[in-house]
């Protein structure tokens, strides 16, 4: 789970700087509210990233994705990528446990093996 969560928050901190940059010359919203907003995002999705095992972690991550698409009032176009990479982020954390329920229960399987 960690990886595939870790995957998307750093694809999210790519996407949304290019989303950024895009919006400075499509948006009527001024720059520096476009990169506090951006740069808030991109910095919470790299911290985050380096504390995905870490109790609490996936609901900071479901907290950034609301952040995420909240944001979309101010930049619109973080609307649309709040949209997406919350279901990114719920198809990481889902199939990232069932994957380490699997390798556990594999793990488990062959340690009772050996002991028979």
């Amino acid at each position: 789970m960690r990886t595939l969560c870790s995957s998307t928050l750093i694809g999210e901190a790519l996407l949304i700087m290019f989303a950024a940059l895009v919006a400075m010359r499509l948006s009527d919203v001024s720059n520096g509210e476009i990169w506090a907003v951006s740069g808030i995002a991109m910095a919470l999705c790299v911290l985050l990233c380096g504390m995905i095992s870490r109790p609490g972690a996936v609901q900071i991550g479901w907290a950034l994705q609301i952040g995420l698409i909240a944001s979309g009032f101010i930049l619109p176009t973080m609307f649309g990528l709040g949209v997406v990479f919350a279901g990114l982020w719920w198809c990481s954390v889902h199939y990232g446990r069932k994957v380490d329920d699997f390798k556990a229960a594999r793990a488990a399987a062959e340690a009772a093996a050996v002991q028979a």
